[in-house]
């Protein structure tokens, strides 16, 4: 490396540019996104069978999915739900199987089995991300204009015009009414004339098409002939013939009368306490969410000029404002803690140069890592931001270290040139370099072990932070040397000896170091007391799972009781939007009754809402959601609720339990599993900090069974089918064909008059027409009976089981969960063949925390490899490997402190500061060892190396502490989810000064006292 850097001085300027200019373009062309895309392990399998009752559900289709599902290859676990007439069932596959060949593995075996299952069955599968759910929200709401003609306007206006953005995969349309043309039937005319439902039917079957009769060839052309008998008005529709027996031509207007109807839906939307459409934008995968966003606020503005006036379209929620938010907040972070930390090295170096060249290291060190990234396909999101924030501490740490040696050389050794200085310091300092970075690299390594969702994030995490740091060490180690000089004027001379006629400035020996390695029981003292700490405070420490964000934005799904109509949930949720509006801080919401957010079974009596908070307020989301769930409870109790955060809940949806509280209980009977489960949930209600406790059993709404007589039928010549036929006609009415409108098919549907008033003790009364057109009523050829609604079915891996979800209210998973599991274990006799079993977050955390520390030591093992390859001394590694270790009573005293919970963040944190720790002790042994063979004097060469070392750490332990300060105080959107692992880090940094600086050089004194240097 003889003068490498005045040699190559040209060409790592040039380098440097490159560097600047491609890290300008990364910048500008990567992505933003929340979080990372990651390709979530989930297929989900939708089943509707009509009305079928649960139980034969359970033994016609549920059982025969499960079993065709199992037979697909990397299947981890398989969940499911069956209800009235539909099954929901949820594969788990392994996190390393490719989703998109499993999805058609597993279409491929539900076909196979189609024979087996019922032939009217209608099947969707699914594979589950991020992407399935709306990134932005609008409200469509007129004042004048009806349902129809709204849902018209959007379905073939506004959804084609907003399709046209690039990046969207789909404009869903929620809400409105589709129009449908009604035949309702007179029946005592029909019965008059001896026309049946059947005739009317087939008479329509015959009548409305297009067809092709074939070609005809005339005369050099050739024509296309085409038998078009199309209905597209409601006055051909009523001239059509039914029956014309030779005296008497019937039309259709003679026995019915032809209306213009809204299509009857399950479904209510309402948008700010107003009746409308809800339009909802769904991304493409890949697609970057913040451009879209932007984009289609562009679109807005053109589609405003082309819509009605009295139509108006604004938003409800907008996922990409929380995006911005929280990139901006990090990235704030970032340049704050970067800026401070600048300015620490001010302070020590007490030299402008010194310090302007660490300003211009870091930005291009930046630069590096973007180009990777982009390069490496990343986005910008709260990950890869997060962890870039993480590393400033490291990356200024490897600044300052290369600096305070270059600057300290120059004082030590005034008489010498700038270029033959810098070559000495980095010759000096190389060894170490490697070392202390692959210290810190490594540690990252092992993540790839971490499995799940957390694995998933995480990774990208620390990914990123060995980009980082791997660029950290390459720019510090060739370029900063070459900013060193081109910040020097005249680098043939030593411009601190030629500006200030400096003499050599020798180190001034902190004689506190000797009062300490003399008396080594103090050291052992401090080991003890970190070590109790570790004992102490790590059964009292907060747990939890993934680090919680404040955004903004609440997501309540409700339940009202079984069978409750639609109109009467409606009503019930007007009054709780009375409490939504008067919450001050409440900004905007919308409400799905009938349907949902995501791939759900939905019933008419459940759905959600999507409730978005004001930025500016004085209360975090949890506090809001406290005081609407109190209000909600006390005047709405027939209401089942459900709060939770969109991300969160969607995070939820995507693993194997929205709920962070789920206690599963495996059985047989499903009276004893309900029964088990409602004495579980009186438990856990009872528990300080849940809320949303909720005993797994939902029952389907009560049902009418309608079972013909099949020899009465048999002697009036009606078959079972007919008689449905007619009955439905009764009640929902029949499709018997479409009508061509205004380049859209509306359904026609044949009804009975009085089908919207029926009630139960009418379906008696209803008459059935028999063959010859004479009328019985359906109380003479079935039996009427009203049943009771049935317990939805829940089984996982093929055995059923009860649910008992539960949320966290202002405690933390792992207390929550040992009072519950404390309280079961005292209250809960299982009986033979029953187990409980707790999974939701805890499962997931627990799985996480055995994986985090298989981590923790492997890193522990690499870290104590690199020293043992650096220094060739088993004892030294270990010492230093202990110190590193007790670094972590640092994080665990800062995480109990400050009330945080240890979760996948913090614990993260812990494995940094053993590589942090393990860092900066090499520094301090190789310069113990250069002076220990300089003076032969153990003693001297201790106090001289920690008082040479004393400014750099003190330089990298404020630098790092201070950077990482505005994420440990979780300023700003999203900075949450960064927090625990920032206090980790800075507890750890402040312990490590002690260890570092009081016990490990004593641990050296006891090591060496009696040795020789190695020459």
């Amino acid at each position: 490396m003889r003068n490498f850097f005045t040699t190559y001085k040209n060409p790592v300027t040039v380098m440097l540019v490159i560097i600047i200019m491609g890290g300008m373009f990364a910048y500008s062309k990567m992505q933003t996104s929340l979080f990372p895309e990651i390709t979530f392990p989930k297929i989900k399998i939708i089943a509707d069978a009509g009305q079928q009752p649960v139980k034969k559900m359970m033994i016609t289709v549920t059982r025969e999915l499960e079993n065709a599902v199992k037979k697909v290859p990397d299947l981890q676990m398989i969940r499911s739900t069956t209800s009235r007439g539909s099954c929901e069932i949820s594969a788990f596959m392994d996190w390393n199987a490719n989703i998109d060949i499993s999805v058609q593995r597993i279409e491929s075996r539900i076909n196979e089995i189609r024979n087996i299952l019922p032939p009217d069955i209608q099947i969707s599968v699914e594979r589950m991300n991020p992407s399935i759910l709306p990134i932005t929200g609008y409200s469509l709401e007129s004042k004048t204009r009806s349902p129809i003609d709204m849902k018209l306007l959007a379905m073939y206006t506004i959804k084609p015009f907003l399709s046209q953005v690039e990046g969207v995969s789909e404009i869903r349309v929620i809400g409105g009414k589709s129009k449908e043309y009604w035949v309702v039937l007179n029946v005592q005319k029909m019965s008059t004339l001896g026309i049946t439902p059947d005739n009317i039917n087939t008479a329509l079957s015959q009548t409305n098409f297009v067809k092709s009769n074939g070609y005809l060839s005339d005369y050099r052309l050739l024509y296309l002939t085409v038998t078009d008998a199309v209905v597209s008005s409601r006055e051909q529709l009523q001239n059509i013939v039914i029956s014309n027996n030779g005296k008497r031509i019937v039309l259709l207007k003679d026995i019915a009368d032809v209306q213009i109807q809204e299509a009857k839906e399950y479904i209510k939307i309402n948008a700010n306490g107003h009746e409308g459409i809800l339009l909802a934008v769904i991304k493409q995968p890949n697609a970057n969410l913040v451009d879209i966003s932007d984009k289609m606020d562009a679109k807005l503005k053109d589609l405003q000029k082309i819509i009605p006036k009295d139509v108006t379209i604004v938003p409800f929620y907008e996922q990409a404002n929380f995006v911005k938010d929280s990139v901006k907040s990090v990235t704030d972070s970032l340049w704050i803690g970067l800026a401070l930390a600048i300015f620490v090295a001010i302070i020590f170096l007490r030299s402008f140069k010194a310090s302007s060249v660490i300003l211009v290291t870091i930005p291009i060190i930046l630069c590096l890592t973007l180009i990777c990234l982009y390069a490496l396909g990343q986005t910008f999101n709260i990950m890869t931001l997060g962890a870039i924030a993480a590393a400033i501490g490291l990356i200024i740490d490897d600044a300052i270290v290369v600096v305070e040696q270059i600057h300290r050389t120059h004082e030590e050794h005034p008489e010498e040139p700038t270029t033959a200085l810098i070559q000495k310091a980095i010759k000096y300092l190389l060894p170490a370099m490697v070392g202390s970075s692959l210290s810190t690299i490594v540690i990252f390594v092992p993540f790839l072990l971490m499995s799940g969702v957390a694995g998933a994030y995480f990774k990208v995490m620390t990914n990123t932070m060995i980009i980082t740091l791997v660029c950290s060490f390459l720019v510090t180690w060739l370029v900063l040397p070459v900013i060193y000089l081109l910040f020097t004027r005249n680098a043939s001379v030593n411009t601190l000896h030629h500006n200030k006629k400096l003499k050599p400035h020798a180190i001034k020996p902190q004689r506190w170091v000797g009062f300490f390695i003399r008396r080594p029981y103090l050291s052992f003292m401090i080991i003890a007391a970190l070590a109790f700490s570790i004992y102490y405070i790590f059964p009292k420490l907060e747990t939890g799972f993934l680090p919680e964000m404040d955004e903004g934005s609440i997501v309540l799904d409700y339940n009202s009781p079984p069978g409750t109509s639609l109109e009467e949930t409606d009503r019930m949720l007007r009054e709780v939007e009375k409490i939504l509006v008067k919450v001050p801080e409440v900004e905007a919401y919308s409400r799905r009754t009938g349907t949902q957010m995501g791939f759900f079974i939905t019933e008419p009596n459940r759905g959600d809402y999507l409730i978005q908070l004001k930025n500016k307020r004085n209360k975090t989301t949890e506090e809001v959601i406290s005081d609407i769930r109190k209000q909600i409870e006390s005047t709405q109790p027939a209401l089942r609720i459900d709060f939770g955060q969109v991300i969160g809940d969607m995070l939820g949806d995507l693993m194997t339990s929205v709920q962070p509280i789920e206690v599963k209980i495996f059985g047989n009977d499903q009276a004893k599993l309900q029964d088990l489960s409602k004495q579980v949930a009186a438990l856990v209600s009872k528990v300080e900090g849940t809320a949303d406790v909720f005993d797994g059993i939902v029952i389907a709404g009560p049902s009418i069974n309608i079972e013909p007589d099949n020899s009465t039928l048999a002697q009036y010549g009606i078959t079972p089918a007919n008689l449905q036929y007619q009955l439905q006609t009764s009640l929902e009415g029949n499709i018997a064909g479409s009508v061509y409108d205004k380049e859209q098919f509306s359904n026609l549907r044949l009804v009975y008059p009085g089908s919207k008033t029926l009630s139960v003790n009418d379906i008696n009364k209803t008459m059935v027409f028999l063959p010859n057109g004479k009328l019985k009523p359906i109380g003479q050829l079935a039996k009427v009976q009203i049943n009771p609604g049935d317990a939805e079915i829940q089984r996982e891996n093929v055995q059923s089981m009860g649910v008992v979800s539960a949320r966290l209210e202002g405690k933390d998973l792992g207390s929550v969960i040992r009072d519950i599991q404390k309280s079961v274990s005292n209250h809960i006799i299982l009986p033979e063949g029953y187990a409980i079993v707790y999974g939701g977050e805890y499962a997931e955390q627990q799985q996480s925390f055995k994986e985090l520390l298989m981590i923790l030591v492997a890193a522990s093992l690499l870290v104590f490899g690199v020293i043992l390859f650096l220094f060739r001394h088993f004892r030294i590694a270990f010492i230093i490997l202990l110190i590193a270790l007790l670094g972590i009573s640092g994080s665990y005293l800062g995480l109990y402190l400050t009330h945080t919970p240890l979760n996948v963040g913090s614990y993260t944190g812990l494995i940094m500061i053993v590589g942090i720790i393990g860092e900066n002790a090499i520094f301090t042994f190789l310069q113990f060892r250069e002076s220990w063979r300089v003076s032969r004097n153990v003693d001297e060469a201790i106090i001289y190396s920690i008082s040479t070392r004393l400014r750099p750490k003190l330089m990298t332990a404020l630098g790092a502490i201070i950077a990482l300060m505005p994420i440990a105080l979780g300023i700003g959107t999203g900075a949450q989810l960064h927090q625990p692992l920032a206090i980790a880090v800075i507890g750890g940094f402040i312990i490590a000064m002690p260890l570092l600086l009081i016990v490990l050089p004593s641990l050296i004194r006891l090591l060496f006292k009696n040795k020789m240097p190695e020459l």
